[in-house]
């Protein structure tokens, strides 16, 4: 009859909870007490609860005891079971009031909720590390434990957890099951589907506490950030190099240890980063995604398309801590370092040649080998470096995406556009060493000092 008069009369002593059945009081003053009296017999689990245990054991028997009515799926959770459902359906019932973002679970709702509220509320015994997330909490302990006990026959890789596991195998077996549904974007993990749909959205939930930017991702607002503080605590043991984001370094990592996980579906081509393979995979399909509001250009990848912006917006996110150069391209950094350093550590083995970066070594070396790894797909051409054919395949599409803002002026190629920029301001910085000119321009000093290096002609 508690069902129909509401009548809880079983209290809490410690807190104001309230309960119609002396069994739920029961398991409630557990989360005080934090006594655990259900263990299972197989691997030594303990619950708080009865149920949980319950529910523990089908990892054991394999028993799934929810079945959905519409197809073969079957579960060992009714939770899995009503999530499962929805696909059926399509329903996602729980809005978000700040950004719209819509759910199919209110668990899924709540997660995504801390995105605004910053509460982390899985807190760590060992150390002061606080998740927005179960699962990330789950992984951090993995780390003071030093645990991976799932490992696969595949390749080697060990994981503290087995839905992680499951998430790299496939990497192999190349699933995609989490599906976008307002375009053919599909995934192999969930959080790299939630990131898509931001696109969508335009949702940049991650705000800046120093200046209006904001971002998608947090680890983009974390990268912004270092930005300001100059900070770089991650740093490689083997030569040195510094970032500030542990992703950053781990991609370095790659660079020393020549591992290259992400592989291509569709030929044998692999590498050591995702938007590298990305890239490659836009060669097989076409497919150029991302789309500059301000001028057209289009690009395979996203991470061209925020280099290609600050082509608008003169954003210069990469300082020198040495004087006051800055620059759009961390890889334009690098190099204007070594300025100060003056060293070229890369050597070529044919000829002597030294360069600052090993890329440049690779290109160089084509010189003596006459490989032209980068081909034409409308025709026969093929060429020694990439930007060779970016302006080769031009010539096929007809496509200027580089535009200029005071004139209109619309160019193929980065390197024209900015000679072109120069007519417009009247600084001329490349002086002759050997008369009074000057030019706006590398190129135009060149020619100018082929007047003093020229042989005359002889006067008859």
């Amino acid at each position: 009859m508690r069902t129909h008069t509401g009548e809880k009369p079983y209290k809490c002593d410690q807190c104001d909870y309230s309960a119609a059945r002396k069994s739920h009081l029961e398991e409630h003053v557990a989360k005080h007490t934090g006594e655990k009296p259900y263990m299972c017999g197989e691997c030594g689990y303990r619950a708080t609860y009865k149920s949980t245990l319950s529910k523990h054991m089908r990892t054991h028997t394999g028993e799934k005891p929810y079945k959905c009515d519409q197809c073969d799926y079957s579960a060992a959770q009714k939770a899995n079971l009503d999530y499962h459902l929805t696909k059926h359906t399509g329903e996602k019932p729980y809005m978000c009031g700040e950004c719209g973002y819509r759910a199919t679970l209110k668990s899924t709702l709540s997660q995504h909720m801390r995105r605004h509220t910053g509460e982390k509320p899985y807190k760590c015994d060992q150390c002061d590390y606080s998740a927005a997330f179960k699962s990330s909490l789950a992984r951090h302990l993995a780390k003071h434990a030093g645990e991976k006990p799932n490992m696969i026959g595949e390749c080697g890789y060990r994981a503290a957890e087995k839905h992680h596991l499951s998430q790299h195998m496939r990497t192999h077996t190349g699933e995609k099951p989490y599906k976008c549904d307002q375009c053919d974007y599909s995934v192999a993990q969930i959080c790299n589907l939630d990131r898509h749909l931001l696109k969508h959205s335009g949702e940049k939930p991650y705000k800046c506490d120093q200046c209006d930017y904001s971002a998608a991702e947090k680890s983009d607002l974390d990268k912004h950030l270092a930005a300001h503080t100059s900070e770089k605590p991650y740093m490689c043991g083997e030569c040195g190099y510094r970032t500030g984001d542990r992703s950053s370094l781990s991609r370095h990592m790659r660079a020393h240890t020549g591992e290259k996980p992400y592989k291509c579906d569709q030929c044998d081509y692999s590498a050591a980063q995702k938007d590298t393979l990305d890239n490659h995979k836009a060669k097989h399909n076409g497919e150029k995604p991302y789309m500059c509001g301000e001028c057209g250009y289009r690009t395979a990848a996203r991470s061209s398309l925020s280099r290609h912006m600050r082509t608008h917006t003169g954003e210069k996110p990469y300082k020198c801590d040495q004087c006051d150069y800055s620059a759009a391209r961390k890889s334009h950094l690098d190099s204007h370092l070594l300025k100060h350093t003056g060293e070229k550590p890369y050597m070529c083995g044919e000829c002597g040649h030294r360069t600052a970066h090993k890329s440049d070594l690779s290109k160089h070396m084509r010189t003596h080998t006459g490989e032209k790894p980068y081909k034409c797909d409308q025709c026969d051409y093929s060429a020694a470096q990439k930007f060779h054919l970016d302006r080769h395949l031009a010539k096929h599409t007809g496509e200027k995406p580089y535009m200029c803002g005071e004139c209109g002026y619309r160019t193929t190629f980065k390197s024209s556009l900015a000679r072109h920029m120069t007519t417009h301001i009247e600084e001329k910085p490349y002086k002759c060493d050997q008369c009074s000119y000057s030019a706006a321009s590398k190129t135009s000093l060149t020619r100018h000092m082929k007047i003093h290096t020229e042989a005359p002609s002889l006067q008859l």
